[in-house]
């Protein structure tokens, strides 16, 4: 028998703005509670490096990305030496990270123009990460929150898209308008740590393949909760 729960798709379809945003902010509060201590995954020890690792982590996890980095990050430390890698011997260190090809060449590409342009520094505006080979909305996000604590937007990974989908806060499978979506929703004071706690809440209990919808914080008030595919 399906457990009995408190919130239906019927009540999201029938939700309003303003209800919709007063979830949300349970939503989040309930994330935090549970994973208080939730933050980015990746590994390096500067903001360059940490560019690098987030064009790496496109199509492969954070765990095989930061495998990688241990032994690449020892010798690549400055946007100038990135800029001045040997492409052949790069695609070879970063092949476990798969896409190596293409990864090499913005990763070279992008440092160039960070060394040329920015003096070896991150820029602090969207607009101006945006002109990086490799580097999309989530990513520049991932990288400004992280490395100067400037918050533009909501990273939209594909735990974010999964998981606002399912909770009925988006409508949408494109990450840039899920963003907008979650952007109007909760306070901007969250986005930041949002992402966090939603990928968390992602590895560790709405699993894409087998929620445990009976462990979830949020099935109250989740429309999806024990509708989902082999649910636990």
């Amino acid at each position: 028998m399906k457990p009995r729960k408190s919130f239906t798709k019927s009540d999201a379809a029938r939700e309003g703005d303003r209800e919709r945003k007063k979830r949300a902010l349970e939503i989040i509060k309930r994330l935090g509670r549970r994973f208080p201590a939730a933050r980015i995954a990746l590994r390096y020890q500067n903001p360059v490096q940490l560019m690098v690792a987030v064009i790496l982590s496109a199509q492969c996890t954070d765990k095989k990305v930061n495998e990688v980095t241990a032994t690449l990050f020892k010798k690549y430390r400055t946007a100038r030496d990135f800029a001045n890698a040997d492409l052949t011997t790069f695609e070879r260190e970063i092949r476990p990270t798969g896409f190596y090809r293409m990864k090499t060449r913005n990763i070279i590409a992008a440092c160039k123009i960070l060394d040329a342009r920015f003096k070896g520094k991150i820029p602090k505006t969207m607009a101006e990460m945006l002109t990086f080979p490799g580097i999309a909305r989530k990513s520049a996000n991932i990288v400004l929150g992280n490395a100067h604590g400037v918050v533009e937007g909501i990273a939209v990974d594909t735990h974010v898209s999964r998981i606002a989908a399912r909770l009925g806060l988006t409508k949408f499978s494109d990450p840039v308008k899920i963003e907008k979506d979650l952007m109007a929703l909760f306070p901007r004071a969250r986005w930041f740590d949002l992402t966090y706690k939603i990928i968390e809440h992602g590895r560790n209990i709405c699993e894409a393949k087998k929620p445990k919808c009976s462990l979830c914080p949020l099935n109250d008030i989740c429309p999806s909760a024990f509708n989902l595919p082999n649910f636990i």
